[in-house]
């Protein structure tokens, strides 16, 4: 059995080492993290550099998952890793109910007791966190994170690397733009533009924002690959 890396050994790193653990897919996890050497392990994985020398473990690691809580850089993060060579499987919980007529993109993760429902479509490197439910025909576009508790009823279309906070509900139909921050607890009832951040029951839109939304569950420094390709 080959080895799973996991680049970024913050909690959301450690809620990807149990799911895959779980699964019985791999004979070996690790991670790699920017506190490396300082930090050599996290439970019973070990850390074993940083991201940007990622390469040196292709053939011993074959696939891998960013476990960046940063939308943006996880996402650019994994494309550059592709690049190189690396596979990015989907993984699912357990204890997950994922519909057979859903489509998962390359690097997504499902945590425990979430719902992807028929018909829904989602993109690479996204999160669909614990207990968070996607309805029918949703469809969410690459780098999206559905935060704990989530509801999205069906229908519902989300832009790239936007960001949907916990406890939010999302009513039918809505579409939500590229970039966005949408607040715990909110209700959005409306269409959403590119780029701001909603809060609120019903949703208002108090600010925009830069395109790359950092909110995440990792405490993590994980950078940008550099010079070594990763």
């Amino acid at each position: 059995m080959s080895g799973l890396l996991i680049v970024g050994a913050g909690g959301h790193g450690k809620v990807v080492a149990d799911i895959a653990y779980e699964l019985r897919r791999w004979g070996d996890i690790a991670f790699l993290d920017d506190n490396y050497p300082e930090s050599t392990g996290v439970g019973e994985w070990k850390v074993l550099e940083i991201p940007s020398r990622a390469n040196r473990f292709l053939e011993d690691y074959p696939e891998a998952i960013v476990a960046i809580g940063a939308n943006f850089l996880r996402l650019e993060m994994q494309k550059r890793m592709t690049e190189i060579g690396f596979q990015f499987p989907v993984l699912i919980h357990p204890d997950a109910s994922v519909s057979r007529f859903a489509s998962i993109g390359a690097g997504t993760i499902i945590c425990t007791q979430a719902a992807v429902i028929i018909g829904a479509r989602i993109g690479l490197g996204g999160i669909i966190n614990t207990g968070a439910s996607v309805g029918h025909d949703c469809s969410l576009e690459d780098g999206v994170h559905v935060a704990p508790g989530v509801r999205l009823a069906g229908g519902v279309s989300v832009g790239e690397c936007s960001w949907i906070g916990i406890g939010a509900a999302v009513k039918e139909y809505v579409s939500i733009g590229r970039g966005v921050m949408v607040g715990a607890g909110t209700t959005v009832i409306r269409d959403i533009s590119d780029g701001v951040t909603v809060i609120g029951s019903p949703g208002k839109t108090i600010r925009g924002h830069g395109k790359q939304a950092s909110h995440g569950m990792t405490s993590d420094r994980s950078r940008m690959p550099g010079p070594e390709k990763i």
